[in-house]
């Protein structure tokens, strides 16, 4: 082969490597636009924004900071909290309800009771604007909880004892070490009684319910939603129709998508701040969601830091 023809076989090979990466480029354009337009944090059209909120409540910083997006993003029209969760923490409550009503200063936000939402669940049930549960969800158990172990017997069988020198005879009480006194019991009674007044409190500004009345409710006692409706402690029941004839009263377009604000991808895998799993679903609709949709139901007792607000289904 002569140097001219070695020649025009190179030029071409550029040429035709010049075309590929100009076409990989319009490509890869072309599909981040697409995410653009498509990902909720883009602000790129209008949707009503939704945040599921399951398992045991606690001091979630992450959930937070997407609550406080969601309110700052004007193209969130509404936002839709799903609750699947017994409770948790008195403060992880605390601090979701709070996050919440911030985001009802500027949207509307609807509570949807799944499953169950008790306990810290139904605290951060009362943040929205209106309640919506199923016929068969169950609510309720306004009330405090504070739990300890106590091993004394199981350490006189084994021979175990455990001395200590502290600076005040309530300092560290109650000890799982040996049984409460009654000053010690009298401290923790006091502190569970005034966060159950704050949750009290809580739910008669919310529900615009006389306090006798709530007082009644908040024995502990968890209620269907058909209950609850009765009590007053929901505002209707049903699901996804309810929740568009809500948002239909409080102005919200009836044809805007729901688009879920999930967790940040841990997995390190993202492309432009969206994560591997997001953006196939986003974009080339496949369901990659590897997330285990059945959890294990065990009835244990559940030991959390704190005051816990938590509905548990005893075993024995």
């Amino acid at each position: 082969m002569d140097h001219s023809a070695i020649a025009d076989r190179r030029q071409l090979r550029r040429k035709l490597t010049f075309w590929r990466i100009l076409a990989i480029a319009i490509a890869l354009l072309a599909v981040f636009a697409a995410a653009a337009w498509r990902w909720p944090g883009s602000g790129a059209r209008d949707h009503i924004a939704r945040v599921s909120i399951s398992g045991i409540i606690q001091d979630d910083t992450e959930l937070l900071e997407r609550l406080d997006r969601i309110a700052r993003n004007d193209r969130a029209k509404a936002l839709v909290v799903t609750i699947s969760s017994p409770g948790g923490t008195t403060y992880g409550g605390e601090v979701l309800f709070k996050a919440l009503r911030k985001v009802a200063e500027k949207k509307p936000v609807v509570s949807d009771v799944r499953t169950l939402a008790a306990s810290a669940g139904y605290m951060i049930a009362t943040a929205g604007d209106t309640i919506v549960a199923g016929e068969s969800s169950i609510t309720g158990s306004i009330g405090v909880l504070f739990q300890y172990p106590q091993m004394k017997e199981l350490m006189d069988k084994i021979g175990v004892s455990l001395e200590e020198i502290k600076s005040a005879p309530l300092k560290a009480e109650p000890s799982p070490f040996h049984p409460a006194s009654e000053e010690a019991k009298t401290m923790i009674r006091a502190m569970v009684m005034d966060s159950y007044d704050w949750f009290v409190d809580l739910v008669v500004e919310r529900r615009k319910l006389p306090r006798t009345e709530v007082l009644r409710l908040a024995d502990g006692s968890i209620f269907t939603g058909r209950q609850a409706l009765a009590a007053r402690l929901v505002d209707r029941l049903g699901g996804p129709e309810e929740i568009r004839a809500y948002l239909d009263e409080r102005k919200v377009p009836a044809d805007l998508p729901f688009v879920d604000y999930r967790p940040a991808n841990r997995s390190g895998f993202s492309l432009m701040g969206i994560s591997l799993r997001e953006f196939a679903r986003s974009i080339l609709g496949l369901p990659l969601d590897l997330q285990p949709t059945i959890e294990k139901l065990t009835g244990e007792k559940l030991f959390l830091d704190g005051l816990v607000s938590v509905w548990q289904v005893d075993r024995d």
